[in-house]
Formats: C-alpha cells, structure tokens, sequence
C-alpha cells in the first residue's frame, strides 16, 4: 500500500469535489452537451441580434434614405438593388432586424408579464378568481387572433405601442393557460401550504415558492411564443396594418417588393428580393425553434437510448 503524497489533505479533497459550479461553468457544460441544430440557432440567434443592435453601423445608407433610381439592380452601390421608390433593400434589411425583432421581443415581454402573472393568481387563489379569469381567457381564445388584432388595429391606428399592446394582450392568453396548468401542480405541495400557513404574501409565494419550480417550461414557451409573435407581426405589416413606413419591416419590405416576382424570366436577382426578407424571417423562425426543442428535451429528463 503506497503512502498518499506528502501535503495531502483528505478533507480538502472532500471540500473540493464538494465545491459547486458557478453559473457560468454549468452554461459551459450543458452547451459543451448541444447538439449541432442547437449551436446553430444558438449562433444565428446572436448574429441577429448584433445586426439589431448595430444597425447603424452596419448599414451602409439610412433606412429611409431615397436615392434616384428605383428598382436598382443588385451590385455596385446598392448590393440587393433598391426597391419602389429608391430606397436601399440592404440597408433596410438591416435596420428591419431591429424593428422587428425588437417589437417582436418586447411584445412577449409584455405578454408573459400578464399571462404569466395572472395564470399564477388563478393556480394560487382557485375558486371565483380562477373561474372568471380562465372564462376571459375562453372568450378570447374563440375569437381567431390575426383577425381580431386588425380589428383592434384597424379601430386604435398602427402605432407601436398599439401593436406591442394589443398582440400582447391576445397572446397572454396562451402563456395564462401554461402557466396556470403548471402551476396548480406546485400549488398543492406542502411547502407553498406551509408558506401560506405561515402568512406570506401572494406576491411572495409567486415568486419564492412557485415561479422557480415552473420555469423549464415557461421559458421554452418564450421562445415558441417569440416566434409566433414576430411571424404575427410579419403578417400584420404584409397586410398594411404592422409597422408603418418609413419605419424597416420585414413584413412590409415581402409586400412592397413582391411584384418584382413577375420580372423573373428577365432578371433572376430582382425576383428574389422579395424573398431575402422572407427568407430572414424564416431562418430566425427556424433557429429559436432548434433552441427550444433543445431546451425541451434537456429538460424533460427524458434520454434516448442507443
């Protein structure tokens, strides 16, 4: 039997194999874990958002800036050409990353913020206050979303605010319906019956005793109610009533160039302009989907087997 080497602790050894990870080593780990399809739209998530936040410094002309030659051929001073009125397709791709996604995220913000909050009031309180809230949340669910938003949208104009609103009210009433139904199975555990018993305030229990036990599934339900509202959004400013110009959209930027796609026997490139943001939001569409069924599978404890 050989004699430990000299300075060995054994209850340092202990202490070190006891010592926890930070957050920034377990974020390591699981992501040394993903697979491919996650790391892609881990990476096309980040680009995008950097294009969002540097806009101006990425694009070569201003977003609304006009220049004198409308529907420009790509190449030369304008890469994707310039669309009906002169303005750079580029640049105004760029700057749609921002406008869009930046709606699009602060709209979900919103919408878990009043889904959320209110799914748990409903799972913690129960009788009258869980039956009239989940009856408003019927009412709303029956009516079909896109149609009532241009009806709401048509009556309160397009502003910003009013579409951030407005699709976020609509669509709180899914993230009430999760949040609620995962809720009550937390809310009958004795340790939210002890917090109760022992006084604490519903905000309290909300946010100490129920939301952290809650949280896988809320957070997958993020990325998939994310892409729901940016493809909305998209189809609102298709239709004329998303983001108004001169404000990029992609949305918008597929309706105002669509009718280059009958120019496609005589210039291939001017037909594809439509679809470069189309095809924007499609990949953005495609990445946040690859994260969340990464993030659904790790968290459901469930492992295949080979």
């Amino acid at each position: 039997m050989t004699n430990p080497p000299k300075g060995y602790s054994a209850a340092a050894e202990v202490n070190k194999m006891r010592e926890r990870r930070s957050q920034w080593q377990i974020v390591k780990l699981e992501l040394s874990k993903a697979p491919y399809s996650a790391w892609f739209g881990i990476l096309v998530i980040l680009a995008y958002f950097f294009v969002a936040l540097f806009a101006p410094l990425l694009a070569p002309h201003g977003e609304a800036e006009i220049f004198t030659s409308s529907f420009a051929p790509w190449g030369g001073e304008h890469i994707f050409g310039t669309d009906q009125i002169g303005r750079d397709i580029f640049s105004r791709l760029i700057y749609g990353a921002r406008n869009t996604i930046g709606i699009a995220l602060a709209t979900t913000l919103v919408s878990f913020a009043i889904g959320g909050s209110l799914g748990l009031v409903a799972a913690i309180s129960g009788g009258w206050t869980d039956q009239i809230l989940s009856r408003l949340v019927d009412v709303l669910m029956a009516i079909p979303g896109l149609i009532f938003a241009l009806m709401l949208l048509t009556i309160f104009g397009s502003s910003v605010l009013s579409l951030i609103l407005i699709i976020a009210v609509l669509d709180s009433t899914r993230v009430f319906r999760l949040t609620r139904s995962v809720a009550i199975s937390v809310v009958v555990m004795d340790y939210v019956e002890a917090a109760k018993l022992r006084g604490e305030k519903l905000a309290w229990i909300m946010r100490r005793e129920i939301l952290p036990n809650i949280m896988p599934p809320l957070i997958a339900e993020f990325g998939l109610r994310f892409s729901f509202v940016f493809l909305t959004i998209a189809a609102l400013s298709f239709l004329g009533l998303g983001i108004q110009p001169p404000t990029a959209d992609w949305g918008s930027m597929v309706r105002d160039n669509a009718s280059m796609i009958q120019f496609a026997k005589y210039d291939l490139t001017a037909a594809l302009t439509p679809m470069i943001p189309a095809g924007a939001i499609a990949l953005l569409t495609v990445a946040v989907n690859f994260v969340v069924d990464w993030f659904l599978d790790k968290t459901s404890g469930l492992k295949d087997e080979h």
